[in-house]
């Protein structure tokens, strides 16, 4: 994709030939139901995910996340590797449930020392945690209490970050609220085909996204009090990038416009999750079109919601292409025939990690930190014993070129987290897909560095200068 000559540059800085800003964050991401296993260990309480998992029907051959990796008793080998990898950070999550097996009320003592354990091990090890609080698995107990259509599911998110913190917060310095609120919200409430495996009326909807975004400042506030000393705060929605199909100041007008506007009745918007947030309220063109299902938003509501954060996360994986249409809106630009695609079957598209982390610190004006990224192939040990993974090589590459042009022109981007350091439980699809940098051997619990997780290691060491581009 190359700039229009009429578009000015956020900044005239050059193009690093060196390669990232002195500091860069390179880490790798997981998250809890997606490889501790020990479902029920040690007074670990049930979560939506376990309960879902058994719908018949509802998970790729009816697998589970009871097992997973197992990282729950193998973690000291998965944190050894992270340190040979060379990870600066490793983003994880804490499972709720393990926490507190009712979601709130009496704490499990037993699993909250597991990640005591885990972030202390990280520490060793010269990686720094950056803990998500909540990555989908909602306590049991509390969806039978309403979940997160009950206005007390803010208070209740908060009394469990409240116990998370106190007990970390000496350690841990950066903290991620919430997970890709448009899926959880989206695909578990709308569309059921995650847990809860809900399909709610539009209107029930709305209110559970605007209890979630309560709940994130909530827990933004508890975040502060708790913690003993200065820390940062964000959270990881999934960007919607529209990318402009051409140079044309049109064509770039359009994806702007297109990335920024709420069109449809659907969770999958940027605004109306992020907006509240560094604004203070809700999109004009959502505030229309969703008029007549709003939910209730009291007096002070969109105050909690705006508490102040220091960075801007965004899970980015793909984007579209759109053009100026001859009705002023956004035309989507179909792929050519034979346009790469993961085994996800998401198009292959790097030009959404420089147009992406471009618009949204244009219009946030805090540091991106791309919280995933990374992509699923079908990988399998070969007869050298190595995993070879070319096409995530690739992949990373030129996405991370496209990330280091939008940094040289102006874009303030503190780090990137690839998705995932192991591969994992992909939700309704299972082990189908495998997105980590480390193969694993889900019947021995084996793990194999790949070729990606080589490379990826030297992209670290030279601050990816070795990314050529």
């Amino acid at each position: 994709m190359t700039r229009s000559s009429s578009e000015k540059a956020p900044s005239e800085k050059a193009p690093s030939e060196k390669g990232f800003p002195e500091g860069f964050l390179w880490g790798a991401a997981a998250a809890s139901y997606q490889i501790e296993g020990a479902a029920d260990e040690d007074g670990k309480g049930p979560s939506v995910w376990d309960m879902f998992c058994r719908k018949p029907d509802a998970i790729w051959n009816g697998q589970t996340g009871d097992v997973a990796c197992d990282h729950y008793h193998r973690y000291p080998e998965d944190v050894a590797l992270m340190r040979d990898i060379g990870l600066r950070a490793y983003r994880l999550s804490i499972s709720w449930p393990r926490v507190l097996p009712e979601g709130t009320g009496a704490v499990n003592e037993r699993g909250l020392a597991f990640y005591d354990r885990l972030v202390d091990a990280l520490l060793e090890a010269g990686v720094a945690p950056h803990v998500t609080l909540f990555h989908w698995d909602f306590p049991l107990a509390l969806y039978h209490k309403g979940g997160w259509l009950n206005r007390d599911s803010a208070d209740w998110f908060a009394e469990y970050t409240g116990v998370v913190v106190k007990k970390l917060g000496d350690r841990v310095k950066d903290w991620m609220t919430l997970n890709e609120p448009q899926v959880f919200a989206g695909a578990g409430h709308y569309e059921g085909r995650h847990a809860p495996g809900d399909r709610l009326r539009f209107a029930e909807v709305l209110r559970v996204c605007h209890h979630v975004l309560l709940a994130h400042g909530k827990s933004v506030q508890a975040i502060r009090a708790a913690s003993p000393g200065k820390c940062n705060v964000y959270y990881a929605p999934v960007a919607q990038v529209k990318y402009p199909a051409s140079a044309s100041p049109e064509d770039l007008e359009a994806a702007r416009a297109a990335t920024w506007s709420v069109s449809a009745r659907t969770t999958w918007t940027n605004t109306w999750w992020m907006d509240p947030v560094f604004f203070g309220r809700y999109p004009e063109d959502g505030l229309r079109l969703f008029a007549s299902e709003l939910p209730e938003i009291r007096g002070g509501d969109m105050e909690i919601i705006a508490q102040p954060v220091e960075f801007c996360g965004v899970n980015v994986y793909w984007g579209v292409p759109v053009r100026a249409g001859a009705n002023g809106g956004a035309e989507v630009v179909p792929h050519p025939v034979g346009h790469p695609i993961t085994a996800f079957e998401w198009s292959v598209t790097p030009e959404c990690l420089y147009w992406g982390p471009r618009f949204f610190y244009e219009r946030y004006k805090r540091p991106i930190v791309i919280t995933e990224n990374g992509l699923s192939t079908r990988d399998w040990i070969s007869l050298d014993g190595k995993v070879h993974d070319p096409q995530r090589i690739d992949f990373m590459a030129r996405h991370l070129i496209e990330l280091r042009r939008a940094i040289a022109e102006g874009a303030v981007v503190n780090g990137y987290f690839h998705w995932s350091i192991l591969d994992n439980f992909e939700w309704a699809h299972g082990y189908k897909h495998r997105f980590g940098l480390v193969f694993v051997d889900y019947p021995t619990g084996k793990r194999v560095l790949k070729d990606s997780a080589h490379w990826y290691r030297e992209v670290i060491a030279s601050n990816g200068a070795t990314l050529g581009g």
